[in-house]
């Protein structure tokens, strides 16, 4: 079967009042217009055709046709205007732990201090559908950022002590800079770099600028002091695993997921910060952040790899001089972001015709999906972990 699915697109308070309009060709709705998901979690389903949500549609219906009671993953389009929490997301064992822990403890799976809404792992992958996607990802390599504060002079001097030491940590350093008792110096820190010039660090320093209109005297500041910047181009990937500090920053990307509502917050945000539960999930080690650029697997298919087996994704180029013939491998979401695509299965005699930021839910007995138009599609589905090279 090919299953039409809709939803309303969530209204965070960073989210684009145009990215999301634009793409789909309607005039904006005035309000931000965060992420549209299309999938089966409990918090936000997608709509079939017929009005029901897509979890109940499974339940009632997906059976027979090899679907899944639950889907392994999430597929979203997510469009920021401004940044996202700096955060990270919990290992499968550490999600069980805290999953666990809370819900002997009471807490309602709803409330605004809970940190772990459902017991999985939140793996993700991001792509670029904007020409640009900016991102924070990861902690800078200790050296460079050690040159980052030597160049905000004297005022950074409480943040240039506990990096200079030898025995530096950066996690003892997120662990300060999210404390009230550092809030002092959080300002002192971010006024000194907004007042910094820097050839190197110019973006950075931009970055603070902008971040400081938008959330001052927040220590997630200065905690994106510390990350990797980076702008993805259209068609390019970023891989965030388990433990990995990212945060958000503007354009319009494709989003796949491990299905999963886990989010351990420090900085950037109004919403709960649990510093203690950061620090317990955080990869605290410096590392460049883990860009993913798509390789052929045939005429018109572009594959992104990943470590997990939670999801896979394919970007696909329909052409009007050809008709693609795409396996289907499990239970399939296909997501149009630009032009007019037509997608037909393998044993049904479904055919819809997709605009950008429309979707269709492909169950496993259609074994095929055949493609047809001029456009882009994405096809979400479970994944494998490669073969280790």
């Amino acid at each position: 079967m090919l299953v039409p699915l809709t939803n309303e697109p969530r209204d965070y308070a960073w989210g684009s009042t145009l990215l999301l309009a634009d793409l789909e060709g309607r005039a904006p709705s005035g309000r931000p217009e965060a992420e549209v998901w299309f999938g089966d979690h409990p918090a936000d389903p997608a709509v079939t055709e017929d009005g029901r949500t897509l979890d109940v549609w499974l339940a009632e219906d997906g059976t027979a046709t090899g679907a899944p009671a639950q889907l392994p993953y999430l597929l979203k389009l997510l469009a920021a205007a401004s940044a996202l929490s700096i955060q990270a997301h919990p290992s499968k064992t550490q999600a069980e732990e805290g999953y666990a822990r809370e819900e002997a403890a009471g807490i309602p799976r709803d409330a605004p201090h809970r940190t772990y809404r459902d017991a999985n792992h939140k793996p993700e992958l991001i792509v670029a559908v904007s020409e640009e996607f900016r991102a924070l990802a990861g902690l800078r390599d200790l050296d460079a950022t050690r040159r980052l504060v030597r160049a905000l002079g004297d005022g950074a001097r409480p943040l240039a002590e506990r990096l200079e030491r030898q025995d530096a940590s950066l996690a003892d350093v997120l662990a300060w800079v999210l404390t009230d008792e550092a809030k002092a110096d959080v300002r002192a820190v971010v006024d000194a770099a907004a007042a910094a010039d820097s050839e190197e660090f110019a973006a950075e320093l931009a970055l603070v600028r902008t971040l400081d209109a938008q959330f001052a005297g927040d220590g997630g500041i200065v905690v994106a002091l510390l990350m990797n910047l980076i702008t993805l181009r259209r068609g390019e990937g970023l891989f965030v695993p388990a433990g990995v500090l990212h945060a958000y920053l503007s354009g319009l990307g494709v989003e796949l997921m491990a299905a999963s509502d886990n989010v351990v917050r420090g900085g950037l945000t109004p919403k709960h910060i649990d510093v203690g539960e950061l620090l317990a999930v955080l990869e605290p080690r410096p590392a460049a952040p883990h860009i993913v650029r798509a390789r052929s697997v045939a005429p018109g298919v572009q594959r992104f790899d990943v470590p997990v087996a939670d999801f896979a994704l394919d970007r696909v180029r329909a052409s009007e001089d050809d008709e693609l013939r795409l396996p289907v491998d499990g239970p399939t979401i296909a997501l149009v972001t630009a032009g007019e695509v037509t997608v037909a299965g393998g044993t049904s005699t479904t055919v819809l015709t997709l605009a950008p930021g429309g979707a269709a839910f492909v169950t496993p007995d259609e074994q095929w999906v055949r493609v047809t138009g001029s456009g882009e599609l994405f096809l979400a589905a479970p994944g494998t972990i490669p073969a280790a090279g």
